[in-house]
């Protein structure tokens, strides 16, 4: 059955599957192509009649995924892989209009009802909605948006005249459109809550400092990522200079745009092979040798005025509600999937140089002299692959949750803490394991979530994460049970089958790494 729905930009077609009214591929800004092509989002242009939004609307120019996994990935075999995982997604078919959104809404002529808008991840280098269905959120009286952006050079490189971190300009964008047309699809403009995981977390983290954005979201969810990763300008500069070397030309939007899409896509992809084929930071820079992320938004003092997590910490985001949180083993999946975790060794990690594949643990900033000692020590019983992981772990997603909590909370804003400990058979509580549980949509056949799952996904701890979400996006509170967080007991919301607040969970990591991360 089809559904209709006026706004100021022209009606646009809609399905109802059972009872959810479901609008998808809603452009929110003009084409990013000809005239706009590497420029900040353009407004769109009005259309008569009524367009179609039954089906996808394109994605943004990006890098293929990675294609390693399956049987080389060791224990991960059960999972099934990458391949696998990101054949399951039925992407749009290429076209121009790639800042477009998904909405699901439980009913257009609904008054008010809270908004959830989802930002992906993908390392900045990925962006699709293909594998996020929000119907489940409608299901339970919330408007869910799915958006688009564009990742990699398109988004993030940096060009002249200020002109860089289009990426989370589009971002704006989007909760622009949300604010100016969601009550037409029965959502409340007020009532916005931003909710994203990974790269699509972090993008949240620098929202929550950037001026542009201010007002636009009451709520904020954090899934894996925080907001400590940013690049500073003459870094992005050495990538911008790179990048053009690559394609024979200068650094200049003329010039970027003149190569053409494909010469741009080949040359990002070289760029970041050779990045982590020669990882040296007086090339590079040490923020990109240790993130290995060529594309991310970038403090350039206007869109990005500075750390964000300075200006969380001065107070910039106290009036927006805020949970945040990570997986208990979340950087073991990229070990898992490459196959490198049972590669691995004793020697690897203690070695002259303690380098694993393309990245030094130096880069990781390790506290001197308590580094792989205390770790070791700390999980006497950990195979070499475990104590890496836990290292990346907390640089990458666990210290910075943390510092990102403790700089909210002190500032004033109403802070809550979580951590995802289910434990997904052969794999852990990996990163972006929780990511169906919040979506409720525990079904293996969902496409690239779906294969992580394992047999027998336990449902009441999909009961209990989409239920706090969904109490969270309406209230403010995601239960009685899930006290606020503070530097006294920083309380932490441990999901799992039972699922439980432990109090000040992850006290020797932050111990460990206090002044250094």
């Amino acid at each position: 059955m089809d559904t209709v729905v006026r706004t100021d930009h022209g009606a646009v077609r809609g399905r109802i599957v059972d009872g959810v009214h479901v609008f998808l591929g809603v452009p929110y800004a003009a084409p990013p192509f000809g005239a706009n092509r590497l420029l900040p989002p353009r407004p769109v242009e009005p259309w008569d009649g009524v367009r179609d939004a039954g089906a996808l609307g394109p994605e943004p120019p990006q890098v293929a995924p990675p294609a390693t996994g399956g049987a080389e990935a060791g224990a991960a075999e059960d999972w099934g892989g990458v391949d696998a995982a990101f054949a399951g997604l039925e992407h749009a078919a290429p076209a121009e209009d790639v800042l477009n959104l998904n909405v699901w809404t439980p009913d257009p002529g609904a008054v008010r009802l809270p908004v959830m808008v989802w930002i992906q991840g993908g390392m900045f280098e990925l962006s699709s909605t293909a594998a996020y269905d929000g119907s489940r959120f409608a299901r339970d009286g919330v408007v869910c948006v799915v958006i688009n952006w564009r990742p990699g050079a398109e988004g993030f490189l940096v060009l002249e005249d200020g002109n860089v971190n289009r990426g989370l300009l589009d971002q704006v964008a989007a909760l622009e459109w949300v604010r100016d047309r969601i009550a037409a699809f029965g959502g409340d403009p007020d009532d916005v809550t931003v909710f994203g995981e990974s790269a699509g977390a972090m993008s949240i983290g620098t929202l929550l400092s950037m001026p542009a954005a201010a007002g636009l979201f009451r709520r904020a969810i954090l899934q894996s990522g925080a907001a400590h990763h940013v690049l500073p300008p003459e870094d992005a500069g050495r990538v911008a200079d790179l990048l053009a070397e690559r394609l024979g030309t200068s650094p200049t939007r003329a010039s970027i745009a003149a190569a053409g899409v494909p010469r741009l896509l080949a040359a990002q992809a070289g760029l970041k092979a050779d990045l982590l084929a020669h990882p040296d930071p007086a090339r590079w820079g040490m923020p990109l040798v240790a993130t290995t992320m060529p594309w991310q938004p970038v403090v350039d003092g206007e869109v990005v005025p500075a750390a964000p997590i300075d200006r969380i910490a001065a107070g910039a985001a106290r009036d927006v509600d805020l949970i945040v949180g990570t997986n208990v083993d979340d950087w073991r999946l990229w070990l898992m999937v490459s196959g490198a975790f049972a590669q691995v060794t004793d020697e690897i990690l203690t070695g002259p140089v303690a380098r694993f594949g393309s990245q030094s643990l130096a880069a990781y900033d390790l506290p001197p002299a308590t580094s792989l000692p205390a770790y070791r020590e700390r999980y006497p019983e950990a195979v070499p692959g475990d104590l890496l992981a836990s290292v990346q772990t907390d640089w990458w997603m666990r210290i910075p949750a943390i510092r990102l909590a403790d700089a909210h909370a002190a500032a004033g804003g109403r802070t809550r803490m979580y951590e995802f400990a289910w434990p997904s058979p052969g794999l852990g509580a990996v990163h972006a394991l929780e990511i169906p549980f919040v979506f409720d949509t525990l079904s293996p056949d969902v496409p690239l979530f779906g294969p992580m799952l394992g047999p027998n996904p336990p449902r009441p701890l999909a009961d209990a994460m989409h239920g706090a979400w969904v109490a969270f996006a309406s209230s403010g509170d995601p239960g009685e049970q899930w006290p606020r967080y503070d530097a006294e007991l920083r309380a932490t919301m441990r999901f799992d089958v039972e699922s439980r607040v432990a109090v000040d969970p992850r006290a020797w990591e932050r111990g460990l790494w206090e002044g250094v991360r």
